[in-house]
């Protein structure tokens, strides 16, 4: 059963990572359509489904079969893992981040440039590989 855990953890973190990927390239977009426009109501539409139907969901599958896995695999000794922990923490808080401009955005009271949503599009990036790099070398 394990196995079948883990698979389905593997799943959830890609679909998470391809979202919080996504989400802040449709905020760099967002920025240039002007509020109330059709183009600003359809990119609100984008980000609400994105987060509401993919990213909050896969997170809580993330955090679910991870945690399920330590305690079963009795991995809660391991240096690797509390990086790892420590960097899925900062990504989730990535992720509180992007629920707050979201927020903005759905009131149209974004005040940030597309430039900041690109700059905050590499944070995942560079979290995921770190948590890659301790998951398959567990260098400690």
């Amino acid at each position: 059963m394990y196995l079948w855990i883990k698979a389905i953890h593997v799943i959830a973190v890609i679909a998470w990572m391809a979202g919080m990927l996504y989400l802040p390239r449709l905020f760099v977009y967002h920025c240039d359509a002007p509020k109330g426009s059709i183009q600003s109501e359809t990119f609100k539409i984008m980000e609400r489904r994105l987060l509401k139907a993919i990213i909050n969901p896969a997170m809580i599958v993330v955090w679910v079969l991870g945690l399920y896995m330590i305690w079963d695999g009795g991995w809660y000794t391991s240096g690797w893992l509390h990086a790892k922990v420590l960097l899925v923490l900062i990504l989730s808080g990535v992720h509180g981040v992007y629920v707050r401009r979201f927020k903005e955005f759905a009131a149209d009271k974004n005040t940030r440039p597309a430039k900041y949503y690109r700059v905050l599009n590499e944070v995942p990036t560079l979290l995921m590989i770190g948590i890659v790099i301790l998951v398959i070398v567990k260098p400690f």
